[in-house]
């Protein structure tokens, strides 16, 4: 399958509501995304893209949005969604490659995610610990992962500061 991958448009919402209540158990990740959509600080235009399949179906969503490493600018990956039918064909791989692609053309530097340790790193995640950073919460270290989106830098040590939907 050619997956197709673009940024959201303001009619993809019930759509990108739809995936990520599929995807998850709860809508929580589903409220999360409309909190982040209208939170200025968090919201990035352009960086909430989605995986469409050969008829224009949007099937995948992946979602970044502004935290800081201490004071330094850098982004949040997640929720990253996948209908349950189109998981395991790599919509979601292209969706989060999609947007760390348009996050480092808008000269974004660093990406940290809170995700499955097997899935992340052929992206290019590393663990946190490593680079000194940290959450703000009890988390097992291999789930925590950073990236740099410019190969001449390192991601800076300090604790993740989350976007306030995030409530942490």
């Amino acid at each position: 399958m050619n997956w197709t991958t673009r940024p959201e448009a303001a009619a993809d919402i019930p759509a990108i509501r739809a995936i990520n209540r599929a995807a998850f158990p709860t809508p929580a990740e589903a409220g999360l995304v409309d909190a982040l959509r209208a939170d200025p600080e968090a919201w990035l235009p352009g960086l909430s893209l989605l995986a469409t399949d050969d008829s224009g179906t949007a099937v995948a969503h992946a979602l970044l949005t502004r935290c800081h490493i201490d004071d330094t600018p850098a982004l949040a990956l997640g929720p990253c969604a996948v209908v349950p039918e189109r998981q395991r064909t790599g919509a979601g791989t292209a969706a989060v490659r999609a947007a760390l692609d348009a996050a480092r053309a808008q000269g974004e530097r660093f990406v940290v995610v809170l995700g499955h340790p097997a899935y992340y790193p052929r992206f290019g995640f590393t663990r946190a610990s490593a680079h000194g950073i940290r959450l703000p919460f009890d988390t097992p270290d291999e789930a925590v992962m950073a990236l740099s989106l410019t190969p001449a830098d390192t991601p800076p040590p300090g604790t993740v500061r989350y976007a306030a939907p995030f409530g942490v």
